[in-house]
């Protein structure tokens, strides 16, 4: 066997930000904290901004849900924000025609909820109206909380929705139950808006989860699968600032049209007046809001709540422990104790291991992180014995691994074989806690093909 030559990581061209610490935490101790996601439909995932900012910018873990991989989603058109940029207005900037998008989507969420037509156009029509703005001098203010007509306060339409989500509110065939309709309608933040809002049916839950209570933070009367837990209070006001933040409207500036007629020409014979369509930006209330979250991979979730200890877990009000979430992982995902062992041991050489579906392979090995290099290995993990021998999760015959190394080397990156050797005489006893890991030794394999005519023009050189 050929001794493997390491090729020297590819530095990205254009870098737009800086290296900070790999890991969240600090090593003096002092800005250490304990972060918080929860289980959703067998995904881990994390609400709050801060712990999202934090949790990407040291150590790039996860993806957000709405952007490629750093969570940074925004409503706003760049082409827009360009265009307007001396308004100096800090609101979002959309399309007219991205806003009505956002009204159809919230008018099909009030039709799941029973309303008519008379009350859905009545209610849109309230809350989407325009909201004057203030100018102070020369410069426009963003404050929208202040522009806000006093007569629109009691139809804004939040998280308003009974704790029983099933009781849909009866049709009205009369406008004049309208306003009892703008009390009950939800849109902003309602489970049927954002599915991140509700758990999955047990038919996807696996047998473990079914077994632990579900229970939802219930503030101001509107339901918040916050996953917080109420004893205490540190949780209990990052769970409020969550809950805040989504139920807040979010107010948009829509840019929109309007035709501005000019006096006719001397020259012209007809009476009718030339008209100009002038661009400008309306501020109205976004009745479809749109959060970005940040999914974690079970082995990123479970190496921060087991190396790193900053992280706390939550299936409903209940956090799960360690022993808890290596039995639940291992039965959401089959070969999770393989992929974590992997992941566990190039996280601790310093390497940042992404999740390789794309190319075919268990995990993808960064220098540094995603931003400053490509990947340099695309690795296949596998849990064998002390003799090699095992059943492989997926054996590679020639032509599959032809086709793999080939996939992997026209994306510039190298195939490796991960083995995960076990003693023989571990029992599966062992294998049901993460401390058998310090039983495992790890054998890594670079595969690369061999050209013969490569071969013989070298010798023939020297």
């Amino acid at each position: 066997m050929a001794e493997a030559v390491f090729q020297p990581p590819r530095r990205k061209r254009r870098t737009f930000e800086s290296y900070e610490s790999p890991f969240p935490v600090d090593v003096d101790g002092k800005d250490f904290r304990i972060y918080q996601a929860e289980i959703i439909n067998n995904n881990v995932v994390v609400r709050n901004p801060e712990d999202i900012e934090q949790l990407y910018s040291k150590g790039y873990f996860g993806k957000g849900i709405l952007s490629r991989s750093r969570p940074m989603y925004s409503v706003s058109d760049p082409l827009l924000i360009t265009k307007w940029q001396g308004t100096n207005i800090n609101l979002p900037i959309i399309a007219s025609k991205k806003y009505q998008y956002h009204v159809q989507w919230a008018k099909s969420i009030l039709q799941e909820q029973g309303f008519d037509d008379c009350s859905i156009s009545k209610i849109l029509e309230n809350y989407t109206k325009p909201l004057e703005l203030k100018n102070d001098g020369a410069e426009q203010t963003g404050d929208c909380c202040n522009r806000m007509d006093p007569s629109t306060e009691n139809v804004e339409l939040s998280r308003n929705s009974s704790t029983d989500t099933g009781n849909a509110v009866p049709p009205s065939h009369e406008c004049r139950n309208q306003k009892e309709g703008y009390k009950k309608a939800s849109l902003e933040g309602d489970p049927a808006c954002d599915p991140l809002a509700v758990c999955g049916s047990k038919a996807q839950e696996p047998p473990d989860l079914k077994e632990i209570a579900e229970v939802s933070c219930q503030k101001h009367s509107f339901l918040v699968r916050c996953g917080c837990k109420a004893k205490e209070s540190t949780e209990q006001r990052c769970c409020e600032t969550v809950a805040s933040k989504e139920c807040a409207p979010e107010y948009v500036l829509v840019q929109e049209e309007e035709e501005s007629s000019l006096c006719p020409e001397d020259n012209s014979a007809g009476e009718q007046g030339n008209f100009i369509k002038k661009e400008k930006l309306v501020c109205r209330r976004n009745p479809f809001r749109i959060f970005e979250y940040l999914q974690l991979s079970l082995e990123e979730a479970f190496f921060l709540v087991y190396a790193l200890g900053c992280l706390t877990i939550y299936y409903g009000e209940e956090p799960l422990t360690i022993l808890k979430l290596w039995e639940v992982f291992s039965e959401v995902k089959p070969n999770f104790k393989t992929t974590y062992m992997a992941y566990h041991y190039f996280r601790s050489k310093g390497w940042v291991p992404k999740v390789g579906l794309k190319y075919g392979t268990d995990l993808l090995l960064y220098r540094k992180g995603p931003p400053f290099y490509h990947a340099s290995y695309s690795v296949i993990a596998e849990l064998v014995d002390d003799n090699f021998e095992g059943s492989l999760r997926r054996p590679l015959s020639w032509k599959s691994l032809s086709g793999l190394n080939r996939t992997t080397v026209n994306a510039s990156k190298e195939l490796m074989l991960c083995y995960l050797i076990r003693p023989s005489n571990m029992t599966e006893k062992e294998m049901s806690t993460p401390e058998c890991m310090k039983r495992i030794k790890v054998q890594e394999l670079i595969v690369t093909r061999w050209v013969s005519s490569r071969e013989r023009s070298e010798q023939d050189e020297i």
